[in-house]
């Protein structure tokens, strides 16, 4: 059956409308920017892609310092994608948010534990509990638009926005909702976290060089860049899309889920339950790895991940059988939105016909055996996409968009 996406918003560094968003992929141009502030200055790893400037025409003033930045980015994403499907709402009861978060208010939490330490109990913010509850941004859509029905948060780290979509698609499959706005939003670009991402070492140390350090798949890639920011969709049942004369984007027609059960951090070097997700997504769509025609891949920029995604990709599709790219030299990892802002990347691509470049690709591993698009857009048939997004602790969530 599948839902048809009929509204796109977006917050992002690389642009806060889909056709901006689009362009700046096609061309290439990573956002990765030094982080200059004094917090940072003692950090060995000092760089990310930051959303230059919220869109003012959502929220005041006002109602922004009152929600951490993650919940900022969803909001405005949330309302323009409603206002991008136009007016598909005529029962409140009906419909439906489903918001996927990994961390929720970060950067909030971070400045307030610093508020404590100099300041004592009476220096911390009140609000700070409903500023940083990582279900404040799915209870402000709600609020916002006086929507009635499920208003839902999920947490799969970097699989989140991809399951709050295929969550979505459940809800209307099942005839819980009419309409679904579904996501995900993320800021946790504080001192705290890039402390910890580098001590891991999961995150680039490409100081010097900013723009050219995610490298998606290839031999030199030493790390991901941590991005923020939001996307969502409206998803409808396509008969009621089309009975309402409702412009469609693309149709989200698969969706698979599965856990490596394995590690908190590194899936296991077979790929199996990243075969096993891909799998069940064609296999929902009523689809076979021979029609897909590109694959948006998680494609993180860190080794190990990379190259057991290569892995799992060559098990699926066969070597060098099928166009992949990944987003993430130009946007950096957007944690719990990547899915949700790789998800609208697809469809775009299905739409128009041209893949991305993948950013910063110059050599792929020699063993992955892939066929990453890189250096230019590349042209190609319509037909169906496989979107992939693995997160930390094995969850996997994999979404197929067919044209509409």
């Amino acid at each position: 059956m599948g839902a048809a996406i009929t509204g796109m918003g977006v917050v992002s560094p690389a642009g806060s409308t889909p056709d901006t968003l689009f362009e700046t992929l096609l061309a290439g141009r990573s956002r990765a920017e030094l982080l200059t502030g004094d917090e940072f200055a003692r950090h060995p790893v000092r760089i990310a892609c930051r959303v230059p400037e919220l869109p003012g025409d959502v929220l005041s003033a006002k109602e922004a310092r009152r929600m951490d930045p993650f919940a900022r980015f969803g909001v405005t994403a949330a309302v323009r994608a409603l206002a991008d499907a136009g007016t598909p709402v005529t029962d409140p009861g009906r419909a439906a948010v489903v918001v996927g978060n990994a961390v929720g208010g970060r950067v909030t939490s971070d400045a307030e534990s610093l508020n404590y330490a100099e300041r004592g109990p009476k220096g911390v913010n009140p609000l700070m509990p409903l500023l940083t509850m990582p279900n404040a941004a799915a209870a402000l859509i709600s609020m916002r638009l006086g929507w009635h029905g499920p208003a839902t948060t999920i947490a799969t780290t970097c699989a989140s926005s991809a399951d709050a979509i295929g969550q979505a698609m459940l809800l209307l499959e099942t005839g819980r909702a009419d309409v679904v706005l579904a996501g995900g939003c993320e800021a946790i670009i504080s001192p705290v976290t890039m402390a910890a991402f580098a001590s891991l070492g999961a995150v680039s140390a490409r100081n010097d060089d900013p723009a050219r350090a995610s490298r998606p798949f290839d031999a030199g890639r030493d790390g991901f860049v941590m991005g923020e920011g939001a996307a969502f969709v409206v998803l409808e049942r396509l008969a009621d899309a089309r009975a309402r004369g409702a412009r469609v984007h693309g149709v989200v027609a698969g969706y698979g889920a599965t856990a490596d059960a394995h590690h908190l951090s590194a899936p296991p070097e077979d790929g199996a339950g990243a075969v096993a997700a891909m799998t069940a997504a064609l296999a929902d769509a009523g689809l076979q790895p021979a029609d897909i025609a590109h694959v948006n891949a998680h494609g993180t920029s860190t080794p190990h991940n990379d190259r057991v995604e290569a892995a799992a990709l060559r098990k699926v599709f066969g070597g060098g059988a099928v166009p992949v790219t990944s987003t993430k030299g130009v946007t950096g990892h957007l944690i719990g939105a990547a899915g949700a802002l790789e998800l609208l990347a697809t469809t775009l691509a299905v739409r128009e016909g041209v893949v991305p470049p993948t950013a910063n690709h110059e050599r792929t591993e020699p063993g992955m055996d892939l066929d990453v698009v890189h250096g230019a857009p590349r042209a190609i048939a319509s037909g169906p996409a496989l979107s992939n997004s693995f997160g930390f602790g094995g969850h996997n969530a994999c979404l197929v968009v067919i044209p509409a």
